[in-house]
């Protein structure tokens, strides 16, 4: 696992794909429950993350939108069957001021970004692909810890592992629409085409809304210790997990 700092009193973690209980094209600790795998083996792979992180996760069902969910009561974290793993409505983003509660990001490719008020003992995790970054997603999960009770200029954020620019090829059309509404877009692959910097765009739109960011690992689809969509179509899924644990 990757470790991030953001601050005392907040345990934050990006997974890595090895080792765990998924065979075949999900080989490893794939902990999406959406991609075909065997669900016993999603569940072990959750369960194995639970125990090492001490808390226990809960995972939105994403649809790269912009939808973001309050988790608080303790019947929204109820221990999920085997059939049914994540929170049965689409989020593409989580909040709450739960101590000792994981919030959990899904992703191959898309950018998963932690974010925390360590002083005021509030945490949320995003799913920011590029539909979801252009459409307002780190805006209304920014949004809804504020309504908690966080600070902008106090939370601290982290984006995960995501396809980077050397690899992200896009349509020049695609590209130039995505600039047209957040430069910081812009990149280059390696052969020079038109491709997309996911981190870049994030960290941008996060430092207008008042949050430090910053980046760890690199780009999922040259790194085979990630899961990516864009190098292998049928894949697992790494997360991104915050909690408060004070």
């Amino acid at each position: 696992m990757i470790e991030v700092d953001l601050g005392d009193g907040v345990r934050a973690v990006f997974t890595r794909r090895a080792p765990g209980a998924s065979a075949g094209p999900w080989l490893g600790a794939n902990l999406g429950a959406h991609v075909g795998d065997d669900l016993d083996h999603v569940a072990d792979n959750r369960a194995a993350l639970e125990a090492r992180l001490g808390v226990p996760v809960v995972y939105g069902r994403q649809v790269h939108g912009v939808r973001v969910r309050r988790v608080e009561d303790p019947g929204s974290v109820e221990r999920r069957t085997r059939s049914d793993l994540d929170l049965a409505e689409g989020v593409d983003a989580l909040v709450t001021t739960r101590p000792g509660l994981g919030l959990g990001v899904l992703v191959a490719d898309c950018v998963p970004v932690l974010l925390a008020d360590a002083e005021a003992g509030i945490v949320a995790c995003a799913h920011a692909g590029r539909v979801g970054l252009l459409e307002g997603v780190l805006e209304a999960v920014v949004a809804e810890m504020v309504t908690a009770g966080a600070v902008a200029d106090r939370i601290r954020a982290a984006l995960g592992p995501a396809a980077g620019p050397c690899c992200y090829e896009v349509p020049e059309a695609m590209q130039s629409a995505a600039l047209a509404d957040l430069p910081e877009l812009s990149g280059r692959t390696r052969a020079g085409t038109p491709s997309l910097d996911l981190r870049a765009g994030a960290t941008a739109r996060l430092a207008r809304l008042g949050v430090a960011a910053t980046s760890v690992g690199g780009c999922t689809i040259e790194d085979e210790d990630s899961f990516s969509y864009r190098r292998a179509t049928v894949t697992g899924r790494f997360a991104g997990v915050v909690a408060v644990t004070r």
